[in-house]
This record gives C-alpha cells, structure tokens and sequence, in this order.
C-alpha cells in the first residue's frame, strides 16, 4: 500500500521502487514511527477529529503490532514503501475502516520528521549512558594511580613527569565536554514537529501541544515549514559523535604506542587482543586499531550529510531521506566502539614500574634541576644552559640525572649540593606540582572530588 497515488495511472516501476523505497533500513525506527502515531491518535480523540471508538480502536490495533514485531510474531517483510506505509497497511487489515483514519491531520513529511528526532533522541541518551559508564572507568583507573609516575610528553618527545592519574584525566575532560555537548543538543532538538504537515500545517483543530507532551517534548517547533526540512540536530549530533570518535581513537593511538615492546607501559588483555596467522608470538591491539580506523568512517557520514543539506531548498526534498542509512551506521559504531573500549581499558594492566623508569630516563625532571639552580640564585637563563650540559653528559654516560654522582653535579656547577637529589626525584617533581589542574597528588585529589560530584550530578539525561 502506498499513502499515495490517487492521481496515478500506472504502477511504479520496480526499479524505481527499489531505488526510491526505505522500508529497508528506516524499519529501525518502527518503535518511534508507532509511539508518535498513538500520540497523534490520542490527540486527535481527544479533539473529537476522529471519534473516541475508532481512537481506541487504532490505539490497541497500533498496541498490538508493536507487541508483534517486538515479540517477532510480525516480520517486516519487503513490499511497503517504508515503515509509516507498512504500519498503517498492517493496521488496517487488523481493524478495517478505522485504520485509514490515522493519518487525519498528518504529512508523510511531519511523521518522517518525528520518527527520525524521536529515535535521535533516544540514541543521544544512550550514548550520554555509555560516556557516563567510561567515565567512571576513567575515575577508577585515575584514584588508583595518583602515585604512578610516567613521562609526559610535547611532539611525542618526553617532556616532564606526571602521574598516569593525571594523563587519563585529560581524556575525563575530553569525555565530559562530550557529555555536555550532547546535553546541549538534546536541550535544542527535543521540541516536536508533529502537527507541521507537509510544509504548512493544516485546518484541522490540532492540539500540537498535547501530542508534543505526550512524546515527552518540551513542547510544539514553532515554523511548520522549518519543522519539516530540520536536520540541524542530526547534524549536530554527527558532528558530536565525530568529536567523541576523535577522543577515543587518541586515547587508542597511545594504547597502541603503550603497548609496544618499545614502550612496555601496558598488557592488554587477551580478551581484547588478536594473534597472528602466521607469527606466534604476536598479540596485537586491534581493538584500539579498529576503533581508530572507524573514526574516518564516523566523519565521512557528518560530510555526507553535511553535502546532501547544503543545496536543499525549503521545504522537505526527497534527497532527505539519505539522512538515516549513513546515520544508523554511524550511531551504532560510535556506541560499540564506547562500550568496548570501556571494556578494553578496564582489563588493561599497567606497568608502573616501566612507566616511572621511562620517566627517569626521559630527562623529565630536567626542569626541576633547573628550577633548583634558581632557587639558589642562578638566573634561570644560566641555569638553562647549565643543566643542558647535565643532559650532554648523562647521554654520553648513558645514566640518567638522579644516577649522577654529586661530584660529577658540581662539577658542572658547585650550586648542586646533596639536596639536589631530593628535589629531581620522580614523587618531588610531581609533588609539588599543587595548582589547580596539576599532577601533584594534592591537586589532583580535589580534582578527582570535582569529577565525582559531576558523575553523581548528572547520571543521565
């Protein structure tokens, strides 16, 4: 059954069906599509624009067929041109004549719009769940390693140490700021654009704002004809979930790295690692490679979309409907690769040992020496210079600062005197880092006190 073709003489083309229909893949969407239509149902009884037994009487029918297909007694079988087609098809065979009254006062255009922001809705909130979960895991690893010492880095070059604690911290943030952005769109997106109709609304008595509480919306969209065309906030959301992509396949690339023979920082678990077919002693991060790899394919989808918009004219275009296949993929990749990469970190070990060694032997705390010249009244361009030559002669010895003799310190400088030693050590250089946003275990607690009041704030949307 189509919903339209009353001026039509001919049958489509069945190419041109199979190139036009959609039943295919916005059959995702079934929930929705039957959730709106009770609520468009419910309200037009309610204006006394269909009567109170055919309203009931579509309500249990709809009821019924979201039972069935959730139960798999109903199959989506190809043949209808998309979901709101097969739903109102299946309807009426079930209750008759009342069936081909649930789309009074309706476009194919609003429902189309609806079903597609009531399911985008629904994705934001489970991807703000799924961030909330690796949030967590984030805090987790953060509270047990405040003492773990590592090198920090600029260009991928060792630059001063900080704590593991610290480093994942950074990626809290990321994840956090992920969070708030999909708080933001969910603030501007949830308002209701059923009632729209094709472009211009329509005469019947509607109560928009009624099916719009219905459905949990903070209320009516305010233009029918900006209703209908909208694709902002799947826009917004692409782009969202490019962004928490990018986070994770940066967290990925230093897991990557990490785990190199080179490195040694952590063990993957052998539930998140692969072999080789052909070398047995390979164990390689592929979960981390594939979840860096799907982020191109993340971004590809928000420019995708992004071209397909850019040329539309108001109002609603057929060209739309390449708004869900690209964004279905896209939205179920973002929230695997959350889930597993929550998974995979929570079943890493990390070496500390190596980590605080690749510290000591990065030169990290060759600031620290020359903080320490300035504390003893050498101008810190001096002292620069100075512990420049420190770094020339641990290379050539191959030790690293704190392997130095004091004799060999001063004779370089006869400031070094034995204090020196405590001030360069791993915990002292960290340590006394207590500003706010610092390494220092002070900092970082009331930090850490900061990110789980957040987390105990804001569970959900």
């Amino acid at each position: 059954m189509k919903l339209w073709g009353g001026r039509f003489t001919k049958e489509t083309d069945q190419l041109v069906h199979a190139f036009n229909e959609s039943l295919s893949f916005d059959q995702k969407f079934y929930r929705q599509d039957i959730q709106g239509s009770i609520a468009h149902v419910t309200m037009l009884a309610e204006q006394k624009i269909v009567s109170r037994e055919d309203g009931e009487q579509i309500v249990r029918g709809l009821e019924e067929i979201l039972s069935d297909i959730e139960t798999g007694k109903l199959k989506i079988l190809p043949g209808a041109e998309d979901i709101h087609s097969f739903v109102e098809e299946e309807l009426t065979k079930r209750i008759g004549e009342a069936g081909k009254r649930l789309h009074t006062g309706r476009s194919r255009n609003d429902q189309v719009a609806l079903d597609m922001k009531l399911y985008t809705r629904d994705q934001v909130k489970e991807m703000d769940h799924l961030l909330y979960g690796l949030l967590q895991e984030l805090l987790t690893i953060m509270e047990e390693n405040v003492e773990t010492y590592m090198p920090g880095f600029t260009h991928m070059q060792k630059a001063q140490p900080i704590t593991l604690a610290h480093h994942v911290g950074a990626y809290f943030e990321m994840f956090t700021r992920d969070r708030g952005r999909l708080q933001d769109l969910y603030e501007r997106m949830n308002v209701c654009p059923l009632g729209a109709g094709a472009l211009a609304g329509t005469t019947y008595p509607l109560d928009r704002e009624r099916t719009a509480s219905l459905l949990d919306f903070y209320g009516p969209t305010l233009n029918s004809i900006d209703s209908v065309s909208d694709r902002d906030y799947l826009l917004e959301f692409l782009s969202a979930m490019s962004i928490i992509a990018m986070h994770l396949s940066r967290f990925c690339e230093e897991v990557i790295v990490w785990n190199t023979d080179e490195y040694r920082f952590v063990e993957l678990d052998d539930a998140y690692s692969t072999g080789s077919s052909i070398m047995p002693q390979k164990k390689n991060p592929d979960i981390a490679e594939l979840i860096r790899g799907k982020t191109g394919r993340v971004y590809g989808t928000l420019i995708a979309l992004l071209t397909t918009m850019k040329g539309l004219p108001l109002a609603y275009n057929k060209d739309m409907q390449e708004d869900k296949e690209l964004a279905f993929d896209a939205m179920d990749t973002v929230k695997s690769c959350i889930l597993l990469f929550t998974r995979m970190i929570a079943s890493m070990t990390f070496c500390k040992d190596r980590m605080e060694d690749s510290a000591r032997h990065g030169f990290t705390n060759a600031t620290d020496a020359a903080d320490y010249l300035v504390k003893h009244g050498v101008p810190f361009r001096d002292a620069h210079g100075i512990v420049g030559e420190l770094v020339l002669y641990c290379l050539d010895k191959k030790i690293a600062l704190d392997d130095m003799t004091l004799e060999e310190f001063k004779a370089i400088s006869p400031v070094f005197e034995e204090d020196v030693y405590e001030a360069i050590s791993m915990k002292n250089c960290v340590e006394k880092r207590v500003c706010m946003g610092a390494p220092g275990k002070e900092a970082m607690s009331r930090v850490m006190d900061i990110y789980k009041r957040q987390l105990e704030e804001r569970r959900g949307l």
